[in-house]
C-alpha cells in the first residue's frame, strides 16, 4: 500500500490532491469533477448494459480483493493526473 506522508510530494498525491482541489479556480475543479463523474457515470453504464446490477457489484468486491494493489496504483495515478490537468489550466 501506499504511505499517507510521501516525502518526494510532500504528503501523499491524495493530499496533494485536496490542497489543489480547495486552492484551485473553483470553476476549472468543477470541471474537471465533472468530466471525472461523467466518465465514470459512462464506464458504470458500459458495465450495466453487459452485466446485472448485483453480478457488477460482486464483480466490484471481487476486483477490490484480486486487484488491490493495482486498483491502489491507479487511483494515486488518477490524483496526481487531475493534479496535472487542474494545475495547468489554473496558469
Amino acid at each position: 500500500m501506499f504511505l499517507e506522508d510521501d516525502d518526494i510530494f510532500g504528503g501523499s498525491p491524495k493530499k496533494k490532491y485536496f490542497d489543489i482541489v480547495f486552492n484551485a479556480n473553483q470553476n476549472l475543479v468543477a470541471d474537471h469533477l465533472d468530466n471525472s463523474l461523467q466518465k465514470m457515470a459512462t464506464l458504470e453504464l458500459i458495465l450495466e448494459k453487459m452485466m446485472s446490477e448485483e453480478e457488477l457489484e460482486k464483480k466490484i468486491i471481487e476486483f477490490k480483493v484480486e486487484y488491490e494493489d493495482e486498483l491502489a496504483k491507479r487511483v494515486e495515478d488518477l490524483y496526481i493526473a487531475g493534479m496535472g490537468d487542474i494545475v495547468s489550466q489554473n496558469e
